[in-house]
């Protein structure tokens, strides 16, 4: 194969990848403003969102590193940030919304924190004196 096919290959990848993170966003979008409470919202926007980010870091990094040979510390740096700060942000907001008292979803079957937080504010409360 010659370098001009082998180029075209890598830029079609490289397309591939980057319009897979665009889906991947859309599909975040729309689970946004379907999904009826703050907590599956949550998930949509962290895993998604995040994976389609990832995605267009990815494609971004590669394109620069194999197209004009420039290896990029800055992309690095934004995909591990995105990676590490998108589902624990993610998650404390979950969590924010439910000590805060927001309710789930009606058709929500099973809540797992309900009877922790309840022991949690108990124990609180004893250890207050209260």
């Amino acid at each position: 194969m010659n370098p001009e096919t082998i180029g075209s290959i890598l830029e079609s990848v490289i397309g591939i990848v980057v319009l897979i993170g665009a889906l991947i966003s859309v599909i975040s979008v729309i689970g946004l403003i379907r999904l009826p409470d703050v907590y599956l919202r949550s998930h949509a926007a962290t895993k998604s969102a995040t994976l389609g980010v990832l995605f267009i870091l990815n494609g971004a990094f590669l394109y620069f590193w194999i197209f004009e040979d420039h290896f990029s510390i800055k992309l690095l740096l934004g995909i591990v940030f995105v990676f590490l700060t998108g589902p624990v942000g993610g998650h404390l907001n979950g969590r924010a919304a439910y000590r805060s008292g927001v309710s789930l979803w009606k058709g929500s079957v099973r809540d797992d924190l309900k009877e922790d937080l309840k022991r949690e504010r108990q124990e609180r409360q004893e250890g207050r004196g209260l």
